[in-house]
């Protein structure tokens, strides 16, 4: 399974713009530049999709991990926290906090600490941090 998403950008970096879109179409020319990503100008910015990413990919792990042992939460609700912050010349992702809010009837906390830690190091997301990473760069 292959999923796809496009940037285009427009101008400088600080004062350039850009779109974000993506195959199912959810992401349709979506705005994102300097602004969105540190000023909280309207749009997005690749730190909250991957906290999304995250976080979807966490709970729906769990949610099979919790059906696989027998249980069927109530409501599973989760917010990722991607940290952002200076590196060198650059910035780096540093961190992802989740949290994870569970309604889940008669299940232990021992074998709730269990499912949600290995939900988070097994979601795909999870993973993708210590990926490996390839690029095809061509001028056209």
């Amino acid at each position: 399974m292959i999923r796809k998403a496009k940037a285009i950008w427009r101008g400088a970096g600080r004062t350039g713009q850009g779109e974000l879109s993506s195959d199912s179409g959810i992401l349709s020319a979506t705005p994102y530049s300097f602004k969105t990503r540190f000023e909280n100008e309207k749009g997005t910015n690749p730190e909250e999709l991957i906290a999304a990413a995250h976080a979807g990919c966490f709970t729906m792990a769990l949610a099979f991990q919790l059906e696989r042992a027998g249980h069927t939460p109530t409501e599973l609700a989760t917010e990722a926290a991607v940290t952002l912050e200076p590196e060198g010349q650059g910035f780096k992702i540093s961190k992802s906090a989740l949290t994870l809010r569970a309604k889940i009837p008669d299940i232990g906390a021992d074998t709730f600490a269990r499912l949600a830690g290995d939900a988070e190091k097994n979601c795909p997301v999870s993973k993708l941090f210590k990926a490996e990473i390839t690029l095809d760069a061509k001028l056209v």
